[in-house]
């Protein structure tokens, strides 16, 4: 009933379009970029009638007016971010579920990157579309939230089904992974994740998605719990929120 397209877009963006068989609904998750998503669009026959958004960013909410404007598509967003989704005609919150067609989609707020983000969970096609708040092992730049904040959101995605996949936004897994050895470089599923991805990227073939329970095993910013990588950090004693803002600041300046 469930078919999910991704694409590339921009630099570094990957688009989704999320297709109902049952009803012929269409959305694209985020519009990071107009033609390709039309391109997508027109290679697999649909028709766009919905737009669901995850944060304001241009990369991400730049398509909107156009696409609306062509397709008369519904744009959905986060309720705490609406004033700044352009066109949006459905505001969502924690909690909330929202039918794409026969499609059960339950969001989750998920701020940290930005003060309203949302997370679209598909129990049905176990997949979650989590925008910039969890990459491939890393996590979205905390531009307008708090470390605790972006903790609690990595959270609940964390309470999803360990074989949920994750569609991030961004192809940023090779330069992830550079810096997430350097804070759990015992971590011997890191470095054999690392190896397949340096040969998946050598190949020019996407690392996204990625799994839950793949992140959980290797990406630093879910472990903040993990001996190896306080050990490292030299926070043996310290509580996961400031084990995560520091691994966060790591990566900032790395």
């Amino acid at each position: 009933m469930i078919d999910i397209h991704m694409f590339a877009c921009l630099q570094d963006n990957y688009g989704f379009l999320v297709h109902c068989s049952e009803t012929g609904v269409t959305a694209t998750v985020d519009t990071p970029e107009v033609a390709p998503i039309e391109a997508a669009l027109e290679e697999r026959g649909w028709t766009l009638t919905h737009i669901l958004n995850t944060h304001h960013h241009f990369d991400h909410a730049g398509g909107n007016e156009e696409l609306k404007a062509r397709h008369g598509a519904t744009i959905v967003g986060p309720s705490a971010d609406a004033d700044r989704i352009p066109g949006i005609d459905v505001a969502l919150g924690d909690g909330d579920v929202y039918r794409l067609g026969a499609i059960e989609t339950r969001v989750f707020d998920v701020p940290g990157h930005t003060r309203g983000h949302i997370a679209y969970y598909m129990a049905d096609a176990g997949a979650a579309f989590v925008g910039d708040t969890i990459f491939a092992l890393g996590c979205g730049r905390l531009f307008e939230g708090t470390p605790a904040q972006m903790w609690t959101s990595i959270q609940k995605l964390m309470g999803l089904p360990d074989d949920t996949r994750l569609y991030c936004a961004h192809e940023y897994t090779q330069s992830n992974a550079r810096f997430a050895v350097t804070v759990d470089p015992d971590n011997a599923d890191l470095t054999r994740r690392v190896v397949e991805i340096d040969a998946l990227r050598s190949r020019g073939e996407p690392t996204v998605p990625t799994t839950l329970a793949l992140e959980k095993a290797t990406n630093p910013f879910l472990r903040p719990h993990s001996a190896s990588l306080r050990s490292t950090l030299n926070m043996a004693d310290s509580d996961d929120v400031a084990v995560f803002a520091e691994t966060r600041s790591r990566k900032d300046n790395f």
